[in-house]
Order: C-alpha cells, then structure tokens, then sequence
C-alpha cells in the first residue's frame, strides 16, 4: 500500500478522474480516497514513480505521503 498527496483533489469529478487514470495503467488497483485531506492510498503492482507519472500527466500532480 502507497499513500500519495494530491492537493489538486477536490471534488467528485477530481475523484473520478484520479480514479480513471490509475485504472488505465493498473486496472485491478485498490484506491482508497480521503477526499478532506486530499490523498489516496493505493494497492498497486505499479510503481509509484509511474502514478506519479500518470497523475501529473493527467493534472493531478501527487507526491508520496
């Protein structure tokens, strides 16, 4: 499990979002999303550098918490 920051995480069609781009590169991920302290934690097989890739690719510029 990997906890990320994501401080442009606001709202529900930021949740969908987020949600929607890690599933593109790992479709069996786990989320888990606080949304009131903007972070999610994830169960992945991808490494963190490439979420991180992909979150800023897609606006949502996350950082390891």
């Amino acid at each position: 499990m990997t906890t990320f920051n994501i401080p442009n995480m606001s709202c529900g069609h930021c949740k969908a979002t987020v949600e929607k781009t890690i599933h593109a590169i790992d479709p069996e991920a786990k989320i888990e999303f606080d949304m009131a302290s903007r972070k999610i934690t994830l169960d992945s097989r991808t490494h963190p550098d490439n979420v991180q890739t992909a979150l800023a690719s897609a606006g949502y510029p996350a950082t390891l918490a």
